[in-house]
Formats: C-alpha cells, sequence, structure tokens
C-alpha cells in the first residue's frame, strides 16, 4: 500500500520560486570584482533568472546541455545557478585556480557548449578557448563597459546585453527530479579530475540538512556570508540554503583577505558564514593586529581541512564566535557531519569543549558513516579505532559522471580518510589514506602533529609528512611557517610537542619554510611537500 500524498518534484527552481513569493524583498548584496557593492533583493534576482533561463534558450541551450561557470561569488553567478538547472540544463561551476590544461581537461570531459566568466578570467577563457571546440558561445559576466574591444573567442556575448533582449516571461518546466542538476569536479590531487553529478532531489535534500538548527541554523533572521567560493562544490550549497531560508545573502566576490571580509561583515551584519580554515586563519590575524571582533557574527561552519584547535579557541574565547566543523567531500555534495556539542558536553570546561569542536562532527540525517579495516570488517565506534571512513546516503556520489571509476564499495563510498568514530558518533579525521604515516608498523597522524603545533604562540601554520626511513618505513617531518615577528628553533617545537603526543611521534626533522605549497581549494598540498622532501631522511641512521 501507498501512501495518498502528492508527488511533487524536489527542484532548484522551486527554491528561487519560493524565496521570490515568500522574501521577495530580501536583499542580496555582491562584491562586484571592481569592487563596488551590487544591492538587490529576491524578486530581482528572480526575474533576471528567468531572462537568463530565456537567453541560454535562444543560444541553444537544452535540456541536459551542461553550460560551465568561470567566476566570483557574485550576483550574476548566483542567477546561473538557478538559470541552468532551472531551466533542466546542467551547471558546470569549474575552478579557476586550476592549471589551464586540467581546466581544458574538464572542459573537454564534461562537453560543455557555454562559458559563463567574470572579467578577471578573460585571459584564462583566451587561453584555453582553443582547447576547447565544445563550447560554442562565451558570456562575458558583466555590463557593455566591461566588454574587450577585440577578443578571439567565438560568438562572445554580453551578459548584460543578453538579459535586456530577454523577456522574464519564462516559465521554469517541471521534470523528474532526479534529473542533474550541476557538476563538480573533484580536484584531481590523483590523476586526472572526476565528475560528480548532482540531481536536483540530493540539492534540495542537502539544502534542507544544511539549514537544520545543528548544521548552519539558518532562518530569515539570518544574513550568511559563503566564503567558500561558488565554484568549490557549489559553496557548499549555501547559495540554494539561503533561498530557501530567505536568509539575507552576501556575496564577497574576489576580496577574500581578512580586512575586506571584516569590513564587510560588520557592513552587512552578518550573523554567520562559511569557509576553509586558511581563510579563517587570515581573518583572525586582521582583528588580532587591529584588535577588533566581530559585532554581530555568532557562527560559522568550518571544512575543506581540519581547523587547528587553537584557532577554534581563539574565534570562541577572543571573537565570540562560534565554530562548527564540518566535514564533506565533493563527492558527499559536500555536507557530511554537522560539529555542534551535544547538550551533555555543557559541563565541560572550555578547553575540553573545544577539543570536542575540533572532531569533524556526527553525521546529519540522510548519512550513514562507518569504517572499516583493510580487509572491509566494521571498526567498533569507541573513539580509538582508525579505519577507512566510509559513507552513503541520498547525497552521496553513487557514480562518477560518465561512469568513470565505480565509486562504491558493498553499497558504501570509500572516502579516503582514515577516521575514528566515538560512542557519541563523533568522527575525526586522523588523516588521507595517502597521508597517514607508516612507523614501524603503527600509525602516526600527520593531522593530530598540525594541530599540536599549531597551539605554539610563533606558529602560524603547519604541515606534516612521512619521509622515507632506512628502518622505520616512514617517520614524521614537519614544516612550519612562523607568525611575522616570531623565532623558534627545532628544539623548542620538539619541547612544546613533548607533553602533547606520544613520544615516538614526534617528528625526525622540523622544517621552516615561508609558505606551505596551497592547492586550488585552500588545502596544503602534501604531494608537492613530499615529492621535494621525501627523501629528506635516507641517510638517517638504521
Amino acid at each position: 500500500m501507498f501512501g495518498s500524498m502528492m508527488d511533487r518534484p524536489l527542484l532548484v527552481s522551486s527554491l528561487l520560486e519560493h524565496a521570490e513569493r515568500q522574501f521577495g524583498g530580501t536583499e542580496i548584496v555582491s562584491r562586484e570584482t571592481s569592487g563596488a557593492l551590487h544591492r538587490y533583493t529576491f524578486r530581482e534576482a528572480a526575474s533576471r533568472s528567468r531572462r537568463l533561463a530565456r537567453a541560454l534558450a535562444k543560444v541553444g541551450v537544452a535540456h541536459g546541455s551542461r553550460v560551465a561557470t568561470l567566476a566570483w561569488n557574485n550576483h550574476r553567478h548566483l542567477e546561473a545557478y538557478f538559470a541552468v538547472s532551472g531551466s533542466g540544463a546542467v551547471l558546470h561551476t569549474c575552478n579557476p585556480r586550476l592549471h589551464p590544461e586540467q581546466l581544458a581537461y574538464i572542459l573537454n570531459h564534461a562537453e560543455d557548449e557555454v562559458l559563463l566568466f567574470d572579467t578577471t578570467f578573460l585571459p584564462l577563457a583566451e587561453a584555453i578557448a582553443a582547447l576547447c571546440q565544445n563550447i560554442r558561445h562565451y558570456v562575458l559576466l558583466g555590463g557593455r563597459e566591461v566588454m574587450p574591444d577585440s577578443s578571439p573567442l567565438p560568438n562572445l556575448a554580453c551578459y548584460e546585453d543578453l538579459l535586456a533582449d530577454s523577456d522574464d516571461d519564462f516559465v521554469w518546466p517541471e521534470f523528474d527530479e532526479r534529473t542533474a542538476s550541476s557538476l563538480c569536479y573533484t580536484s584531481g590531487t590523483t590523476g586526472n579530475p572526476k565528475g560528480v553529478l548532482y540531481s536536483h532531489r540530493s540539492t534540495i535534500l542537502h539544502s534542507l540538512a544544511l539549514s537544520l538548527p545543528d548544521t548552519l541554523s539558518l532562518s530569515a533572521h539570518d544574513c550568511v556570508l559563503p566564503v567558500v567560493p561558488m565554484f568549490h562544490v557549489n559553496a557548499w550549497g549555501i547559495p540554494y540554503a539561503a533561498a530557501m531560508n530567505g536568509c539575507k545573502l552576501v556575496l564577497p566576490g574576489p576580496q577574500l583577505d581578512g580586512a575586506s571580509l571584516f569590513e564587510l561583515m560588520e557592513r552587512e551584519d552578518v550573523t554567520c558564514s562559511a569557509g576553509v580554515p586558511t581563510i579563517w586563519l587570515g581573518l583572525a590575524q586582521h582583528m588580532e593586529k587591529n584588535n577588533v571582533k566581530p559585532s554581530t557574527m555568532k557562527r560559522t561552519v568550518v571544512g575543506g581541512s581540519a581547523m587547528p584547535e587553537a584557532l577554534i579557541r581563539t574565534f570562541s574565547e577572543r571573537f565570540g564566535v562560534e565554530v562548527r566543523h564540518a566535514w564533506g567531500m565533493t563527492e558527499t555534495s559536500p555536507l557530511g557531519t554537522q560539529g555542534s556539542l551535544l547538550p551533555k558536553h555543557a559541563d565541560l570546561c572550555a578547553a575540553q569543549q573545544c577539543a570536542q569542536r575540533a572532531k569533524q562532527g556526527r553525521p546529519v540525517f540522510g548519512v550513514e558513516m562507518r569504517i572499516v579495516d583493510a580487509d572491509g570488517k566494521e571498526l567498533p565506534r569507541d573513539g580509538k579505532a582508525m579505519g577507512e571512513l566510509m559513507v552513503r546516503g541520498p547525497w552521496i556520489v553513487a557514480e562518477y559522471f560518465k561512469g568513470e571509476k565505480p565509486a562504491l564499495r558493498d553499497g558504501w563510498f570509500p572516502t579516503g580518510d582514515i577516521a575514528t568514530i566515538d560512542t557519541d558518533g563523533y568522527m575525526q579525521i586522523t588523516d588521507r589514506v595517502k597521508d597517514v604515516i607508516k612507523s614501524g608498523g603503527e600509525w602516526i597522524s600527520s593531522i593530530d602533529l598540525e594541530n599540536a603545533a599549531t597551539g605554539h604562540p610563533a606558529v602560524l601554520m603547519a604541515a606534516v609528512i612521512g619521509a622515507s626511513h632506512p628502518k622505520w618505513d616512514e617517520r614524521p617531518v614537519m614544516f612550519l611557517v612562523t607568525k611575522p615577528g616570531h623565532v623558534v628553533d627545532k628544539a623548542e617545537i620538539l619541547a612544546y610537542l613533548g607533553d602533547k603526543v606520544a613520544k615516538w611521534w614526534l617528528p625526525d626533522a622540523v622544517i621552516f619554510l615561508d609558505g606551505l605549497p596551497l592547492g586550488a581549494t585552500g588545502k596544503v598540498q602534501k604531494m608537492d611537500l613530499r615529492r621535494q622532501y621525501g627523501d629528506v631522511l635516507r641517510g638517517a641512521a638504521a
């Protein structure tokens, strides 16, 4: 027996229709590439999105066509989010920080037909055009005043001209909610990037989970600033969730330095945000240097990589901002966990609460997790056993775009992360499978070592790799970037770590660098460090 409820499809267009009807006057603030602020409302965004959908239809974008973007977090990019997916086409957000050849690879693999790009990326679009034969139309996201006098790009159009020539009477079509809505590619740290094709259904369900009280806790009373780029896993779904909940939305454009973000947060009364740890490190440095703190900011969700416990403590104790750790990846849309505390943690001291927040959190409803050993056997949830993290759920990838590399193992997605899960369900990443250090047959967590090191008052950033060793197979090597004006040496670091980690975990070498190699999403590129320093211990005594 089936239930007798209506079967209405869960579609991305319904988010914008809801925002227009219920929160039409709510403001969207966008930092332009020029630095100027653009202001309008959800009602105006909805109208312009319909115009864009009609304009794309005029140039041949059809159901299932892929439309790529190279754009910052701004209002035109937001319009593309809804216009492309809402019309039945597939939005493909591209990371402009990729190497041009890698970018061309994913554009060709996706078979994109149209490329929408910000003025910043005109040279990049021109550089890859000859390599991307499928792209028939290029659209510059701006007005007539930013159009180049000449360009080799075929069928180059002005975004504002396209909208001016189109009516907003476009009617959002209805179709199966399992239809593809957007496409994102993995970072491609090993081999070529792989495409993850999200559906309308998965996107709506993910937006609901993101809105929950223990996740971002979004409502119409909030002003949300997604610092995470809209080209990185769809800004973690925040543009969709903001429309669902009627939040004021602040889009920061290309200016992501600490000073610019703080000024924007204060000007617009931002209450919550989201981004990777390197962003919050820059913001914390700005606030500490200028002896200021946020007046309205209440909480932030941090993901992409582990946020050091010392930085969590700084935001909580000094700036009054709650840090909610989250974990996810392109293959999980990306939300997998949320890091809020349980009622039982209210009696913990501040240091203990901070240590709890440093974990990656508990699965949100809809996501199941387990850890397994090398033979695939499930390990206990005791907070001690370490195994590969496996996940499944309605917004978890089932297979990669075009069927590449079967993603599942017995119905579960193998994340490549090594983790523990405790009795309350809190998951903590201890390493990546490829980053875990195997010393004398025992595991050493590079993440735990990094977090311990960043607690030192002189340390700004830390990274740890396993370097080849003639006796122990691998031993940890630590790389540190110190804060401006601070001096520290290896002996002091080892002494500081002495009572924080097991003695046999202490790094065999401590190397000071001016900066760590960061990838396109702000993560430390340990592959580069291993390539350069992987044999630094080869001459060590056996």
